[in-house]
């Protein structure tokens, strides 16, 4: 397809005034480095918001004294980046006004104002001229502390068209839906809203993306309105463009609901935000899964056999709550035995998260081995009867999520149910919690002593709340 210049396009935005460098542009940028860009999309007018905002736009809203944009640009500064485009529609006027030329922060902030609505994807093409040849995406309604460094060298790393942060959320019902293959190549869009009778992984479009400028070549000619989620990356995804899936666990929520405002300014209050960027080392839960989350069923090879215990939800949300990572780790030698396929635990799965995501709840990560050491069995798998590192009550599942995560393992738990369980707590020096539910401990295999007891996960998680230094 020829590219076309936007320049013609009668859509294009127009800065609220022009600006040039200069010397404030030599003093942020030394000829040796190209200059880092963030695009911020702020054109939302926050209805839903109305009673907070009053004629505020709703990137403005205030959150711990500032408006929720300049927490977005302040983390932009930490990590570098020295360009911003917001690209703003309603009251873009306020917007202007309180951020300027950039120069206050050490920055270069334009401005720029659509004339009709162009949606997220939109926008960014119709100023095309304006991008940088690599720059990062932001949603100027979310509240955000993401590691940007570490998802930059990730995106460099893999040579990506476009690399997409995705995450676990507490509402992934009502949210679009990212699948990715085992090397964390984006496979497939889900788009709300979900059919029934599928169990989808809890992996959302968190809303920040890094994008190649040249990627985008093909649709900026284009007229039409665009999303990135809906109609940019499955297009992309079409023509063979390779996009990249950044799992996080890191802070980015939405703003866009009373409910949702007065949830981040509590959690900003509490601590939660701050901690969750993966440049702070992060305390965890690892949780084991059969008897501890889920009704334990002898040797579990289909989905319709799982089930949430009580208060299993309830126990997660907690968790997610408090800003502790909820990692599941789980031995799963059903695969190496011949029972079943790893497609098949990646459903169950599926479906744990679907389960949890239905009362609000998810789990930051998922580790699982599929090995088994002993031979014998009828269509078992000879490449995984291995002697690995991973299987409990050996440490390797955590340790990888220590690495992966940026985990503390002195301010860490285990909760399981076995003795299993509780030697793998002391392997990986990790304190432990033993329920009373599935095995409640009677599977005998060793002696290591929990350090508390508890009656199920919901009591484990208190008790480990209460015994951990906020």
């Amino acid at each position: 397809m020829a590219e076309n210049s936007p320049s013609n396009s009668p859509i294009r935005p127009q800065p609220l005034r022009d600006r040039t460098f200069g010397e404030f542009s030599k003093a942020i940028s030394p000829a040796n480095q190209p200059m880092s860009q963030v695009v911020i999309l702020a054109g939302g007018m926050g209805t839903r918001l109305r009673a907070r905002l009053g004629d505020l736009p709703k990137p403005m809203i205030p959150i711990a004294g500032k408006p929720l944009l300049e927490h977005q640009i302040e983390l932009a500064r930490q990590h570098g980046f020295n360009d911003v485009l917001i690209f703003a529609c309603y009251r873009a006027d306020l917007i202007e006004r309180h951020f300027g030329d950039g120069s206050r922060w050490g920055m270069r902030i334009r401005t720029v104002v659509e004339r009709e609505p162009l949606g997220t994807a939109g926008a960014v093409l119709a100023g095309f001229d304006l991008l940088a040849e690599e720059f990062v995406v932001m949603y100027g309604d979310t509240m955000v502390n993401v590691d940007l460094e570490r998802i930059r060298q990730a995106h460099q790393r893999a040579q990506a068209n476009a690399t997409l942060l995705l995450h676990p959320n507490d509402h992934p019902l009502d949210s679009d839906l990212v699948e990715m293959d085992t090397a964390s190549w984006v496979t497939a869009f889900h788009n709300r809203p979900h059919p029934a009778d599928r169990w989808f992984q809890n992996l959302v479009n968190a809303g920040l993306y890094l994008i190649r400028k040249a990627a985008l070549h093909p649709w900026i000619s284009s007229k039409q309105a665009m999303d990135f989620g809906k109609d940019l990356f499955p297009a992309m995804l079409q023509r063979g463009a390779r996009l990249l899936g950044y799992n996080s666990p890191e802070y980015i929520k939405d703003i866009g609901t009373p409910e949702r405002y007065d949830k981040i300014c509590a959690e900003h209050a509490a601590g939660v935000v701050q901690r969750s960027s993966l440049g702070t080392p992060q305390r965890a839960v690892f949780l084991d899964r059969d008897g501890t989350l889920i009704k334990e069923v002898d040797g579990l090879t289909r989905a319709d056999q799982l089930e949430l215990l009580p208060n299993a939800a309830e126990a997660v949300r907690e968790l997610n709550h408090h800003g502790w990572r909820a990692v599941l780790v789980t031995n799963q030698p059903v695969v190496a035995k011949g029972f079943c396929t790893e497609s098949d635990v990646l459903t169950i799965h599926n479906k744990l998260e679907t389960l949890l995501g239905r009362e609000h709840a998810f789990l930051d990560r998922i580790y699982w081995c599929p090995h088994h050491p002993e031979k014998g069995f009828p269509g078992e798998r000879p490449d995984l009867k291995i002697d690995c590192s991973c299987r409990k009550p050996k440490p390797g599942l955590l340790l990888q999520a220590q690495q992966e995560l940026n985990l503390d393992l002195n301010s860490s738990w285990l909760i399981g149910d076995s003795t299993t369980d509780v030697e793998t707590a002391r392997n990986a020096g990790v304190k432990s919690v033993l329920v009373r539910t599935g095995h409640g401990g009677r599977d005998g295999k060793f002696s290591a002593a929990p350090n508390f007891t508890g009656d199920n996960v919901l009591d484990a998680v208190r008790i480990l709340m209460a015994k951990s230094i906020p």
